[in-house]
């Protein structure tokens, strides 16, 4: 499959970009003199649930990053490097391994002090999301990777809990030739990549397997980490109606540092340094994850299937906070060491039926999700003695479990040749409950439960003007509970699970068009507006600890827009924008000081939401000599101005990095070998990469890295 060529333009937000999209609209005139290689529709199954559908005829925004995007000339360790190409993402490398990396798709998720959240994440097929809604996306394998499909917008909500968005990964499947491939990276601040990599087919049995050990001394000062991951998919073809697949993978990341936040003035003084509490009490966390699943595709005949998937995988995590000794005397306070060790499991089945309603094709999806999380929550004091940043007295022990059950029915019908209607509804059901098991004086039982329920419909449609050129709209309504982590801690500072949260409701619209200009030209442009009532939001965060309330509500709207291709001798551009406007539509009162008896200071209503910038921009102009085996691009990269809390007090400036890479490969006999040279950040600007929403200390800021460079070497043999 091809990498389809999209370039994203918003019209309203960016007006410099204007020009560029007059000059690249001519472009496809000028390839009818010199034919360009046609590209592939490319075939997604995240809007159909299974079903292969042309992303082109789908009615939703969703995007397809292949294979050639994700891995070549790039690290292959964060998302961020490639999926900042799709509108309406914001993808962030906060340089905080401790912490994962930033994402948000249309604003939902942005509040994210750690990991990913507001966004449904699967691996090939496996939810990296827990009932909760809480993912991870740290065991994604980039190389070995086939694509990333991104679903944005109204059909989102049929997976369920917290999908304001959904990022799925695929491994490739192996064969048919067999492939061994070695591949190393190095680069600034201590950047070390090494990665292994055997795919092919035996017989009936394709296997892809990879392995890969990263390491950096970070870009600021306590921030070293290693990275050790594995995964493997391997996929039995008994016959043409019975495919199985097994999928396993891992990661070790054992004692990242964590600098923290920087205030104002610490990021205006030396942007690399660490904040001292993170020196003080050596700030880190530690990851151990494994998983399995498995993945049942059987045919049953009449034009119906069945397609099962079960899996199973722990996570233990232990995470030391800045949180000072004199804080941590109070009876009610659970410590600043957190220990988790969590295992989850989960089944999805659905039944899948291709027939013909009125004498024309309609596709039905039936299912059944079942997952369970079960967590060990423990809390130590960070101290023994006069010694900071160890594990100390136990001060909380709890059993947390979370259950979700749901169940889904999803229709797609061609009533004519120009026109397709899909809908569908979900209902979701999400329990928590927790056990307390620390009795002590002044700290009595905290045990207790809750449930959060929704119903979450979808309705699209699609008009087929011309074969080049499809109309759509589409509706839905989502929900999003609190998760594990958000329920943790009290604003109060009283003990147990803050059963107080409620689960926040949306409601989204969008319409859009999209448009085949020509063989190697695409151009897709949509409006989005989304409604949320209750929204959960940053109540307090000092020192690594959070707590959250539920505002009143919020507004989001923007424009996505999208033209991108090739024209002769080997040239080629993307551009991907976004414009967004979020803010609160209420105002309601949060807290400036923690702990936080009662919040008291005044959110208006029109504040923006911290988080998230106005626009987004992705510009890439490539140049391919194939006779060379030479390719080179830049790119440019901006982000707007971010808020950093709900009274909008402060905010990381915009910014725009401008980045080169070229790349050179060779073909004897055999083997494969490349040869990749990358400079990011050309101009050497200082710019904050992210931001910590409402950081209690005022440490909101999380610097990007100057101008740094990344130089690889790649070799492939072939069986």
């Amino acid at each position: 499959m091809h990498d389809r060529p999209v370039l994203y333009l918003t019209a309203a937000a960016v007006p410099s970009a204007l020009a560029g999209l007059a000059l690249l609209a001519a472009l496809p005139r000028a390839a009818a003199q010199q034919p360009a290689e046609p590209t592939l529709r490319p075939v997604v199954v995240t809007v159909t649930r299974g079903v292969a559908q042309s992303g082109f005829d789908a009615p939703a925004s969703v995007d397809v990053i292949g294979a050639q995007t994700l891995q070549k000339g790039q690290l292959q360790v964060n998302l961020s490097e490639s999926l900042s190409r799709v509108p309406g993402l914001v993808v962030q490398n906060r340089q905080n391994y401790a912490q994962d990396i930033q994402i948000s798709s249309r604003g939902f998720g942005a509040r994210s002090t750690f990991g990913v959240r507001g966004l449904r994440l699967y691996a090939d097929g496996i939810p990296a999301s827990g009932p909760d809604g809480q993912g991870q996306v740290s065991h994604f394998d980039i190389a070995s990777a086939s694509r990333i499909e991104v679903l944005r917008g109204p059909f989102s909500a049929l997976y369920g809990n917290s999908s304001g968005g959904v990022i799925s990964i695929f491994t490739a499947d192996g064969g048919p030739q067999t492939v061994a491939d070695v591949s190393t990276a190095f680069g600034s601040d201590g950047i070390r990549r090494l990665g292994v990599k055997l795919g092919g087919e035996a017989g009936k049995l394709q296997y892809t397997v990879s392995a890969a050990r990263f390491s950096t001394d970070g870009v600021r000062e306590h921030s070293a980490a290693t990275r050790e991951s594995f995964n493997a998919k391997l996929k039995y073809n008994a016959s043409e109606d019975t495919h199985i697949a097994l999928v396993l993978n891992s990661v070790r990341m054992p004692d990242v540092q964590d600098p923290l936040g920087l205030t104002r003035a610490e990021l205006q003084a030396n942007p690399r340094q660490a904040t001292p509490s993170a020196l003080a009490f050596n700030t880190r966390k530690s990851v151990d994850q494994a998983q399995g699943g498995l993945v049942l595709d059987q045919r049953l005949g009449g034009g119906q299937s069945l397609l099962v998937t079960a899996y199973y995988g722990e996570r233990a995590t232990q995470q030391f906070q800045s949180i000072p000794v004199a804080t941590q005397a109070a009876p009610t306070q659970p410590g600043g060491v957190i220990g988790l060790a969590r295992r989850y499991q989960g089944l999805d089945a659905r039944w899948i039926s291709k027939t013909r309603l009125a004498d024309k094709p309609l596709t039905l999806t039936a299912g059944l999700s079942a997952d369970q999380l079960r967590e060990a929550r423990r809390g130590f004091q960070n101290f023994t003695g006069a010694a900071l940043g160890v594990q100390g007295a136990l001060r909380r022990d709890e059993d947390n479990t979370v259950r979700g059950f749901d169940q889904y029915l999803q229709a797609q019908w061609e009533p004519s040749a120009r026109w397709s209607i899909s809908a569908g509804v979900r209902h979701a059901s999400v329990a928590f409950d927790s056990r307390d098991r620390y009795i002590a004086a002044g700290n009595g039982d905290d045990s207790g439960a809750v449930r959060y329920q929704a119903t979450t419909p979808a309705l699209g449609v699609v008009f087929h003007a011309t074969d080049s050129i499809n109309l759509y709209a589409a509706a839905g309504r989502g929900f999003e509970t609190p998760t594990l982590n958000e329920l943790a801690y009290r604003a109060s500072g009283a003990t147990g699970l803050n059963f107080a949260l409620q689960s926040a409701t949306s409601r989204q619209w969008e319409a859009g068009i999209k448009s085949e200009l020509s063989e190697s030209w695409r151009a897709n442009v949509a409006y989005f507006q989304a409604r949320t009532a209750n929204e959960i939001v940053v109540l307090s965060n000092t020192g690594g600890r959070s707590t959250f309330q539920n505002a009143g509500a919020t507004k989001r709207d923007g424009v996505e827009a999208a033209l991108g291709g090739s024209w002769g001798k080997g040239w080629s551009a993307q551009l991907a924008a976004t414009w967004l406007n979020a803010v609160y539509s209420r105002g309601f009162l949060t807290c400036t000081a923690t702990p936080c008896a009662s919040p008291d200071s005044l959110v208006p209503a029109g504040s923006r939401i911290p988080g998230i910038p106005r626009t987004g921009l992705f510009a890439e102009l490539a140049w391919q000599h194939r006779p060379w085996g030479l390719e080179t691009a830049l790119e440019w990269r901006h982000v707007g101005r971010v808020y950093v809390d709900d009274r909008n007090t402060d905010a990381a400036g915009a910014a725009g990095t401008l980045n080169l890479r070229v790349s050179l490969t060779q073909k004897p006999g055999r083997w494969t070998l490349t040869q990749f040279l990358r400079v990011d950040n050309l101009q050497n600007r200082n710019y904050s990469g992210s931001v910590i929403v409402n950081e209690g200390n005022g440490r909101y800021f999380e610097p990007a890295p100057g101008r740094n460079w990344l130089a690889g070497v790649n070799a492939a043999y072939a069986f």
